[in-house]
This record gives structure tokens, C-alpha cells and sequence, in this order.
């Protein structure tokens, strides 16, 4: 069991035929997922071969590939000024995960497809600028390496895609469910805490690692849910702790205004609820191992 993405996903890849979209289809093929198409307007009728033979179709549109194949995850790479038609294309054939990579899309793109998605109701977005999320040994969808991932009982959720990929390193002896990366912008899909409610509600996650981040308020409002919703145990790393005010640090959603955002501010609504804050990724992950041998 996972949240989001099993072993019985069907993925396809929107913009597969270019330089990024072919290296990343060809790692998460190795991973074991189930890539069933990729979709490049104008090229339908085309098929690319990846390593060890394996030949996937290319459909000229998102309906296409849908009608095809069955495809309920589609993985973006298209570049950023064509993101939102992309995703809106996705949404319109009602694919029920749509996994945004594509970094530096314009914020007013991003609330649009996000608005549109809320609206019909049908489409998850994970994203946009986001390393992907992984089940490890079922499926990986994006850009996280499946090669440090170890399947276990842990759920990760991490604005930071560097940091993911340290966590599930970290802690690859107890392995992960399922691991979210959900990007840093400002304007995002899927957030903490619907990873933190999916999380709670699978039964085969024991814990759950959250990694935030200077600016906004959204380690605060996770705070909030996790003291009223969640049961499970939860450590948490605020990444930005000597981050100089007014500075945008990596991530555009990144940026400290006043005493609103900082990393102590976060530390503290955190611990208030009952989640242990690591000072470093690797004392988190320390404090994550602990809980775990509790849990026996």
C-alpha cells in the first residue's frame, strides 16, 4: 500500500520525446513503473525505445494516450511557458494525478491550472517544481533516485527536493511507503497537509518525516492539523535556520517577511504540537530512527 502512486499505476509522460523527458522515462523504467505513453503534440504514431528493448508509443494528445492505455498519472517535463496548457490538457482528460517537474513556471500559470484543477475536481497535481513522488519498489513518478529508496513504513513529505533525497538515504534501513516531494513555489498543488491526511489514513505507514522551509505559513498550518488529525508519530526539519531575513533562499516561495516564516517561528508552532524537530536532516532522521525502534 501507498498513498497516491502504487504498483498498479499507469503513468505517462508529457513531453517524453525531449532531452529530459527520455532520460527520466528511462529511470523510472528501471524503477519498475508502469509507463504506458508518452504525449508530444505532433509526433502521435511515433514510438521511443529506452534500454533493454522496451518500445513506449507516443500519443499527440493527453485524450489520446488516455483512451489508449487507461493512463491515471501523467508526469510532466515540458518546458515552462507550455506547463499550463500541458497540465489544463491533463486535467481535460481527467487523469487523477498529474506530477508537475517543470521548474521556473510563472506563478500567475501556476494558481490558474491549480484553480482549474480545483474546479473539476477530477485531477491531484503534485508540483510544479518538484522532484516527483516515489513508492519505493512499486513506482516512481519524477526525478527522485529510485537506486537510494528502500521500501518500508515511513511517509516523507518535503518542500525540498536535495532534502528528500538525503531523507530516504538517511533512513533507507527502515525504508519509505511512499515519499512526496511537493515543491517550494509559492503556488503549489498538493500540500502538507493533504499528504499528512493520506498519510494518517494508510494503514501501512507507521510515521511520517515533514521537511518545510523558510517563508509562508504553510509548517504552521500543518502544525495546526497535525495537533487536531494526526495520531501518528511525526518529525519535522525547517530548512533555513541562518537564513538572512528578506533573502529568497533557493525557492521562490523561500523569502522571510518580518518575524512571519522563519524557521524558529516554524520550529516552535511544531513542537507545540507534538512533533520533534531535528536541528540538521541527519538529527532528524536520527530522531525518525528512534521513533521507529519505539515502534518496534
Amino acid at each position: 500500500m501507498a498513498i497516491f502512486l502504487t504498483a498498479d499505476s499507469k503513468v505517462i509522460v508529457q513531453g517524453m520525446t525531449g532531452s529530459e523527458g527520455q532520460k527520466h522515462t528511462q529511470l523510472m523504467l528501471a524503477a519498475g513503473t508502469t509507463i504506458v505513453g508518452g504525449v508530444t503534440p505532433g509526433k502521435g504514431g511515433q514510438k521511443v525505445e529506452f534500454n533493454s528493448g522496451v518500445f513506449v508509443p507516443v500519443f499527440g494528445s493527453v485524450a489520446d494516450a488516455v483512451e489508449a492505455t487507461g493512463a491515471d498519472v501523467s508526469v510532466v517535463f515540458v518546458p515552462a511557458k507550455f506547463t499550463k496548457a500541458a497540465v489544463i490538457e491533463a486535467i481535460d482528460a481527467k487523469i487523477p494525478l498529474v506530477v508537475v517537474i517543470t521548474e521556473g513556471v510563472a506563478v500567475k500559470d501556476s494558481a490558474e491550472f491549480w484553480t482549474y484543477a480545483r474546479q473539476a475536481g477530477t485531477t491531484r497535481i503534485i508540483g510544479p517544481n518538484c522532484p516527483g513522488v516515489i513508492s519505493p519498489g512499486a513506482s516512481n513518478a519524477g526525478i527522485i533516485p529510485a537506486s537510494i529508496a528502500g521500501a518500508g513504513r515511513i511517509g516523507l513529505v518535503s518542500k525540498s527536493g536535495t532534502l528528500t533525497y538525503q531523507m530516504i538515504y538517511e533512513l533507507r534501513d527502515f525504508g519509505f511507503s511512499t515519499a512526496v516531494g511537493i515543491g517550494g513555489d509559492p503556488i503549489i498543488g498538493t500540500t502538507h497537509i493533504d499528504c499528512l491526511e493520506a498519510f494518517q489514513n494508510d494503514p501501512d505507514t507507521d510515521a511520517i518525516v515533514m521537511i518545510g522551509e523558510i517563508g509562508g505559513d504553510a509548517e504552521e498550518r500543518a502544525a495546526a492539523y497535525i495537533k487536531e488529525h494526526v495520531t501518528k508519530p511525526v518529525v519535522a526539519y525547517v530548512a533555513g535556520f541562518t537564513a538572512p531575513e528578506g533573502k529568497t533562499m533557493g525557492h521562490a516561495g523561500a523569502i522571510v517577511s518580518g518575524s512571519s516564516g522563519t524557521a524558529a517561528a516554524k520550529k516552535e508552532a511544531l513542537e507545540a504540537a507534538g512533533v520533534k524537530v531535528g536541528k540538521t536532516p541527519s538529527a532528524t532522521a536520527d530522531l525518525m530512527r528512534e521513533v521507529m525502534k519505539n515502534l518496534g
